[in-house]
């Protein structure tokens, strides 16, 4: 499985680690998945990767590149985003078989963006787009989102 954000905000990028804004809610909610609980602490940043790798889940974004002044997708410049190269990926991660696009922008922009280029393989690869994560997306509680991605993820996590 391949899970997509957009474009890391500010603090991820700050801290070269994915998710790492403190009130984002992607870790709890793998952790919530994967029934694993770790400190959210930046020394077990490896083991929390570990985590995902021995679950088969890669994490990207759908951006390389783009202008945003601070972290909200909504105040990205659409005239700057620059893609992933994405057929090389899954080159290289031949066995993706989900894509998860967490948030309404990484979806858009995924099939907008990304699809258009892809073979016709890699188009059929089954996408949902998951409530965002973010601290931003306020109109969900941390529970509501464990169970919509559960719903979603849970089966491929499992089987």
């Amino acid at each position: 499985m391949l899970i997509l954000g957009s474009m890391p905000g500010i603090a991820s990028l700050d801290a070269h680690r994915y998710y790492a804004h403190p009130r984002n809610a992607f870790w709890p909610i793998m952790e919530a998945l994967l029934g694993t609980t770790l400190a959210d602490d930046e020394r077990l940043y490896p083991r929390r990767l570990q985590m995902l790798r021995q679950a088969g889940v890669a994490l990207w974004d759908v951006m390389h590149r783009c202008t945003r002044p601070g972290s909200l997708d909504s105040s990205i410049d659409a005239q700057s985003i620059e893609v992933n190269d994405f057929p090389a990926f899954f080159i290289a991660h031949p066995r993706i078989e989900l894509i998860a696009c967490n948030g309404a922008t990484a979806y858009k922009e995924y099939r907008g963006r990304v699809l258009p280029a892809l073979d016709d393989a890699w188009a059929q690869c089954p996408i949902v787009r998951l409530p965002s994560t973010s601290p931003a997306m306020a109109s969900l509680g941390l529970s509501a989102k464990i169970a919509i991605w559960r719903q979603a993820l849970g089966p491929v996590l499992t089987g």
